[in-house]
């Protein structure tokens, strides 16, 4: 579509000296775009047929409690009356109302895209609403920017008849139920009779019937008893049950040496099971004796300890005091209840301990500030959170401050870990890991 030319003449004041026939200027105008119409555009009438239509009573709810409709929720006539009201114009309610429905039948929409003209929209409606299909291209063709009034007209007034014809279908359609269950009724009525006249009936033929598969069954078994005797006889008069009975000998004698040897094999796995389950009590009480042991060295450190740090205290002290707070050393985790020896322990090797106890009561959000105002940190890696062991890697990582993970939450290892990190044996630090 070529753009129109608008010749615009100059004004006589713009005319060179010489009068000469003044040169055609050319402005092109590109046409705007055409646009799928809004609902609030759309004629009144229309509102009513695409909210009862292409709107469910559940979605129409949902919408009221939204925009907290004057209707109650309970009266689906008044929240459709508001509903409609409310999208004569452009307002939050409308806007939604529309986005909800183009993404409802967007798949309506782009068939319907394929209409260049008002007379393919409504060949392209007719062909869906003869298939039975109205929700979606009902959408989709009034709000089409190539229809025209009429053609929304005449869509308008095929929905109006068909919701007639559709409360006519709906009334005959009860009318047939309401028939039909009456028939059934009395059909069951006269089934229940019938049923009644026959159960004496029925009753002594199933007992007959009984009472001749019981004889049936009575004369088979006398009949395979007396095939079985005659079998019997048979193979007695011509010397076989004999030799069948020396098989059946040799077969039991060996069957006999296979579970002999079985036995001996279960009695072996016995004796070894036997075996193993001492071994297993063993291990136990040696376990037992070593964590004993543990608990013992960990007495025996802390009172060691304790004996090194009443003989220093003065001395520290005033160490203390010269040059200012003592280093403070962070641990993230560990167990709460050995927390006040974890403290005894840094207080002897002349350190402040702070603690963070990785997540369970204590913030995550706290661990920053905390790493930041620490000289170095320790971390138990078999007692604390996941999150707070990888923020305490990352922190330290970046902020270049000594970091040592360590396995065991007992006070033993504790102690283990002040000494390293105060050596300077730490696992993470400056661009380390």
């Amino acid at each position: 579509m070529n753009s129109p030319v608008i010749e615009k003449q100059p004004s006589f004041d713009t005319w060179p000296q010489a009068r000469k026939l003044p040169e055609t200027i050319t402005v092109e105008i590109t046409p705007s775009p055409i646009k799928r119409t809004k609902i609030w555009d759309l004629n009144r009438t229309f509102h009513c047929p695409i909210m009862g239509i292409c709107i469910s009573t559940a979605e129409l709810e949902r919408f009221a409690r939204r925009f907290h409709f004057d209707a109650p929720i309970s009266h689906t006539h008044a929240l459709h009356v508001e509903a409609v009201c409310r999208a004569a114009s452009r307002n939050r309610f409308s806007e939604a109302i529309h986005k909800y429905l183009d993404k409802q039948y967007q798949g309506y929409i782009k068939q319907f895209e394929s209409a260049k003209s008002d007379d393919e929209v409504l060949l392209l409606w007719q062909h869906y609403y003869s298939q039975g299909k109205i929700a979606g291209p009902l959408w989709a063709a009034l709000t089409h920017k190539r229809i025209g009034d009429a053609s929304q007209a005449r869509i308008h007034d095929c929905i109006h008849m068909h919701m007639h014809q559709a409360v006519i279908d709906l009334a005959s359609a009860q009318a047939r139920l309401l028939e039909s269950e009456q028939m059934l009724l009395e059909t069951t009525g006269t089934l229940e009779k019938y049923k009644q006249q026959h159960a004496t009936r029925e009753s002594r033929l199933r007992t007959q019937l009984n009472q001749a598969l019981a004889e049936i069954k009575r004369l088979q078994a006398s009949q395979q008893e007396a095939e079985m005797l005659r079998q019997r006889l048979e193979k007695l008069e011509s010397c076989q049950a004999m030799h069948a009975m020396g098989q059946r000998l040799m077969r039991l004698t060996t069957e006999n040496e296979q579970l002999r040897i079985k036995a001996e094999g279960a009695k072996q796995l016995d004796q070894a099971y036997k075996r193993a389950k001492q071994d297993l009590f063993a291990i136990q009480h040696q376990c037992d004796n070593l964590r004993k042991e543990r608990d013992a060295l960990e007495q025996l450190l802390l009172t060691q300890h304790a004996d090194h740090g009443n003989d220093a205290d003065g001395s520290k002290a005033s160490a203390t005091d010269d040059t200012g707070s003592c280093p403070c050393i962070l641990c993230v985790g560990g167990k709460i209840t050995l927390l006040p020896q974890y403290r005894a322990l840094a207080r002897q090797m002349g350190l402040e301990l702070a603690h963070h106890d990785g997540g369970q009561e204590d913030a995550l959000s706290r661990l920053p500030e905390m790493i930041y105002s620490a000289h170095a940190v320790i971390c138990p890696t078999d007692c604390v959170s996941h999150a707070a062991y990888y923020q305490v890697k990352r922190l330290c990582r970046l902020s270049h401050i000594p970091c040592l993970l360590f396995k065991g939450m007992g006070v033993s290892s504790f102690a283990t870990a002040l000494t390293r990190i105060t050596t300077g044996n730490s696992t993470i630090h400056s661009t380390a890991m």
